[in-house]
């Protein structure tokens, strides 16, 4: 998938489509999560563009644009914008369009942003967009106009209808709430995959390796969080050697309260320990794909209790990856 980004992004973009090559079909949206109504999105901007016989495209924007209009307010991001770019590939899309979301862009009128940014900058032959899709200064334009406008301009326009499972709503905010419930098994029905933390290992406390349940602390490089607990998870290997490698993980996302004392304040950790696991992870980049969630976290009076406790939870992890449970 070729990405472009930066003042020069739609003129590259544009470039890909000559004389001889079908415009593009291009989905908008931010994509946060690309959960299953973004992916209804991808598939249908796909089916055009095998219809044109061009290529298939998304354009995408960084930073969210609530973190302009109401940054105090502005929604923890699933995942990073390089997340997004992967997943996008992964759906067999053939261009990315990175639009830096400032205030000058968000000043494009409605109509301006699809005469002037969609029909002209970027030479786009099909629109596939959100039910709820808005545009343009004010968020004026809706799916009516741009419907109207798509007309005018001779553009295909694609308005995707909502999408649900077992009647929960996917949408990115949904996704965001059941996380924060630790409902992380529903929030992956809705994601089409496990829940992730992607993040970087560093050295810790070494508590766990004195306890015989050494742990990976990674730091997340997203904002997404699920509600403090013990997890069962999955830890996928993004770097160095046996990079791919996916290793079952009993995973604690919270404050070590046994340690730090309840109430303490003490930040939130998020540490994997890797079933049957014997390497060097410091430094390396690792992705948590977190499959359940076993219990809240708790303070215990006697380390033999930790001790007991967590190897309870070493042996329902195992049960849940096995399919046992």
């Amino acid at each position: 998938m070729k990405v472009f980004a930066g003042a020069s992004a739609f003129a590259a973009a544009r470039a890909l489509s000559d004389a001889t090559t079908p415009p593009m079909a291009v989905a908008i949206g931010n994509f946060d999560g690309v959960h299953r109504g973004h992916q209804a999105l991808l598939d249908e901007a796909r089916a055009r563009a095998r219809r044109r016989g061009g290529p298939s495209a998304v354009l995408t924007f960084t930073p969210h644009p609530a973190r302009l209009f109401a940054p105090a307010k502005a929604p923890p991001l699933i995942m990073s914008l390089e997340r997004r770019l992967e997943l996008f590939a992964e759906a067999g899309i053939d261009v990315a369009i990175v639009e830096a979301f400032t205030p000058t862009f968000a000043a494009i009128e409605a109509d301006e942003f699809v005469r002037r940014v969609l029909a002209q900058d970027l030479a786009a032959g099909d629109l596939v967009v959100g039910y709820d899709f808005s545009f343009g200064r004010g968020r004026a334009g809706n799916v009516a106009r741009l419907a109207a406008l798509g007309a005018e301009l001779g553009l295909g326009v694609a308005v995707i209808p909502p999408v649900t499972i077992d009647r929960i709503p996917c949408s990115s905010t949904r996704v965001r709430e059941l996380c924060a419930e630790g409902e992380v098994r529903r929030a992956a029905m809705l994601l089409s995959r496990p829940v992730e933390i992607e993040g970087r290992v560093v050295r810790g406390a070494a508590r766990g390796r004195t306890l015989g349940f050494p742990t990976a602390n990674v730091v997340p490089e997203g904002e997404l969080v699920p509600r403090l607990g013990i997890y069962a998870a999955r830890t996928r290997l993004l770097d160095g050697p046996g990079a791919g490698a996916v290793h079952q993980t009993a995973l604690s996302i919270g404050r070590n309260p046994t340690f730090t004392g309840p109430g303490s304040g003490a930040p939130v950790t998020v540490e994997g320990h890797l079933l049957d696991f014997d390497g060097d992870l410091y430094d390396r980049r690792v992705r948590l794909e977190i499959l359940d969630r076993l219990r809240d976290e708790q303070r215990f009076e006697s380390i033999d209790a930790l001790i007991a406790q967590i190897t309870a939870d070493v042996a329902r992890v195992r049960e849940i990856e096995s399919g046992r449970v």
